[in-house]
Formats: structure tokens, sequence, C-alpha cells
């Protein structure tokens, strides 16, 4: 299996994602919101919570 680059996270994403952040969760329905307010892809958000350590709940999908 091929690994996968990693993704860059700007900083302000970071700031943004550790500040919202509860009791290092985040909801699923919140991250889409961010990354809409931030104007990044919901992924890069993504990649901001497996940076910090932050797990996403209530996935809108079921995945998490």
């Amino acid at each position: 299996m091929k690994q996968k680059p990693p993704i860059e996270v700007p900083p302000q994403v970071l700031a943004a994602v550790k500040e919202t952040a509860k009791d290092g969760k985040l909801s699923c329905l919140r991250a889409h919101q961010l990354a809409a307010e931030l104007g990044v892809a919901p992924r890069i958000v993504g990649a901001a919570c497996d940076q910090l350590g932050i797990r996403i709940v209530a996935c809108q999908l079921g995945c998490f």
C-alpha cells in the first residue's frame, strides 16, 4: 500500500481547530463549518485534527 504524503496545514487552521475543539474532540458538523469559515477543504481541517490529536466525533456518515 502506498503511503500518502502528509497534508500541509496552515498555522491559522491549526490554531482555529485547537481553539474550537472541546476536550480533544470536534464534531464532524463543526469541522465542516470551520472549513467553510476558513476557506479550506474539510480534509485540511481533518489533517489539522490528526496533527493535534483531536478526535472527530458525531460523524455525519457514521465513520468515526
